[in-house]
């Protein structure tokens, strides 16, 4: 029974098994800021005559 207990006791103490912490690594925190996106309206897509379709001019498109 001595020998076995001492068999165990030698076999834990030899194992290779190593307790560690878990690493973590910490960060600054990324910081979002909302884009605005302004639509443009240029003359080149009407063509610069006086045609307005219906309801733009309304709108102040043309």
């Amino acid at each position: 029974m001595k020998t076995i207990l001492f068999a165990l006791i030698a076999a834990s103490s030899l194992s290779a098994c190593v307790v560690q912490p878990a690493r973590v690594k910490l960060r600054s925190p990324i910081v979002l800021e909302p884009v605005v996106v302004e639509p443009v309206y240029d003359d080149h897509y009407h063509g610069g005559g006086g045609f307005c379709p219906p309801g733009q001019a309304k709108k102040g498109r043309c």
